[in-house]
């Protein structure tokens, strides 16, 4: 996959540099030479510009490029400056840090499709869940083994834990299941809440566009969801 880093501080520069040891092409963006010029050995592409310039912003490949993270943390008002004109090219999806609830919210009414608190999460486990499609959320238990949130795909609704037989096909247990409700923020701009449902049994129903919770290994993981990926271009060959 393809991403472009916006802001190349502490947390930039990590997630960055982690996208890129996971095999990924990743362009990294500051105003400053000296981050881009610590950086430029360890990703593929590092670049200096004003990302709250709209001409500068221009000349990024931002149609080819699946992921738009940015990164900017100690100044506010260019993180949201650079989020918006990012909206205004309309890359393909878009996510940006926030330092405090309110900016969060203003984030997400301007349409942002995911929040990221370095605070509370690191960049390991956003490399983590950014490298696998399909994940919701993921927390990596050691080097082999996550827990990974993921939307239930329409090919399991209305089946059992049972019926799917992931455990023996995958080596994939199925933790617990969250139902997905429309929800708003302070500003009145639409979110997503979900409500855990309980341990899950073999007899749980799967409904989709709810989430999952998966326990396993990494690779196994990664199988299962390269598997809902087939179900989404109709090849299950």
């Amino acid at each position: 996959m393809k991403y472009i880093v916006v802001g190349l501080g502490a947390f930039g520069a990590s997630i960055a540099e982690k996208l890129a040891e996971m095999g990924n092409e990743v362009i990294g963006v500051d105003i400053s030479m000296s981050k881009v010029e610590a950086i430029k050995e360890k990703i593929t592409h590092a670049i200096s510009l004003d990302a709250t310039d709209i001409e500068a912003v221009k000349n990024l490949p931002l149609d080819d490029t699946d992921i738009v993270i940015i990164g900017i943390g100690e100044d506010k008002g260019a993180n949201i400056m650079a989020a918006a004109l990012m909206k205004q090219m309309k890359v393909k999806r878009l996510i940006s840090r926030a330092v405090d609830p309110l900016q969060r919210t203003v984030l997400q009414t301007m349409g942002v499709d995911e929040v990221i608190h370095p605070e509370q999460e690191t960049a390991d486990r956003w490399a983590q869940k950014l490298n696998l499609e399909g994940v919701v959320d993921s927390f990596e238990i050691d080097s082999d083994f996550s827990i990974v949130e993921t939307k239930i795909p329409e090919e399991y609704h209305e089946k059992t834990i049972k019926e799917l037989n992931i455990k023996d096909q995958f080596d994939i247990i199925i933790l617990t299941t969250m139902n997905v409700s429309p929800s708003k923020n302070e500003l009145g701009a639409k979110t997503e809440k979900a409500s855990v449902n309980g341990v899950a049994s073999a007899n749980t129903v799967l409904y989709k566009d709810d989430i999952m919770v998966l326990y396993g290994h990494n690779k196994n993981i990664k199988r299962l969801l390269e598997e809902h990926k087939k179900f989404k271009e109709g090849d299950l060959g």
